[in-house]
């Protein structure tokens, strides 16, 4: 079973770690990130907390960082990526220059 992962920013700032093993998704939250109360959660979906958040889909506010329509039909078809893996299109498109500063770069 291959698991892969990414490191979640806000503002250059670690936020934590996204995974996805076995068909199934992970984001939890770096212990340093938790510890700075100045520092917001990256979404209302996913607040701030010590235990992980697990999904057996992307969460919407990934899912949010995504290209839709003939921008996804071009990203796909350029990078070679399967259409419906919204994972590797979230690491191979999200790395720069994503809406509301969070960037997702492969690990």
């Amino acid at each position: 079973m291959s698991v892969k992962i990414a490191k979640v920013y806000h503002n250059n700032f670690l936020v934590g770690d996204l995974s996805k093993s076995g068909g199934v998704y992970i984001f939890q939250y770096d212990e340093k990130y938790l510890l700075d109360e100045s520092l917001p959660s990256i979404s209302l979906t996913l607040p701030k907390r010590k235990e992980a958040f697990i999904s057996e889909y992307l969460f919407p506010f990934f899912f949010g960082l995504l290209a839709e329509g003939d921008n996804k039909e071009l990203q796909c078809r350029t990078l070679k990526i399967d259409e419906n893996d919204n994972f590797t299109r979230l690491l191979k498109t999200a790395g720069k220059d994503t809406i509301g500063g969070v960037i997702v770069k492969e690990d």
